[in-house]
Order: structure tokens, then C-alpha cells, then sequence
């Protein structure tokens, strides 16, 4: 987590402690509760993995949303439902 934290805060002006608290608030969401985890075979912390897409009809025909945080320097990718 450090190294994402500190890429996080080289790529953010910070205009104050709110502000700073705002984006560790989201910065620890993101990690924690979205991002896949390499080394834990790709399992979010909090939640189980997905089961996997067999069927090349449902592959081909995906609706995968991207939702920016923190202004663009985080993207969080899920299935449109």
C-alpha cells in the first residue's frame, strides 16, 4: 500500500487537512474494498472473487463501467447490471 499511497499524493495538491483526509478517506476505500490484491489471487479483501464468465456469448457482450475517483487517478471498473 505505500507505494500506491505515495504515487496517490505525488500526483495530488492538497489544499488542506480536509482535503487530505478526503483523499486517505477514499485512497483506504478503494484499496480495501476494490482493488485487486495480486498476491491473494486476486481476491478483494472484503469480498469474495467472482465466478467466472464460460460463456464466449456473455465474454463478447460485457458492459464494463468505469467510475473515476479522486478526480481521474483512481478508476474503479465493475459490470453494468
Amino acid at each position: 500500500m505505500g507505494a500506491d499511497l505515495r504515487e496517490l499524493l505525488d500526483r495530488t495538491l492538497i489544499w488542506n487537512q480536509r482535503h487530505l483526509l478526503h483523499a486517505l478517506h477514499e485512497f483506504e476505500q478503494f484499496y480495501n474494498g476494490h482493488r485487486p490484491h495480486q498476491g491473494i489471487a486476486n481476491a478483494r479483501p472484503l469480498r469474495s472473487l467472482p465466478a467466472p464468465i464460460a460463456d464466449p456469448h456473455k465474454i463478447t457482450h460485457l458492459d464494463i463501467r468505469r467510475r473515476d475517483r479522486l478526480g481521474g487517478i483512481l478508476h474503479q471498473y465493475e459490470h453494468a447490471a
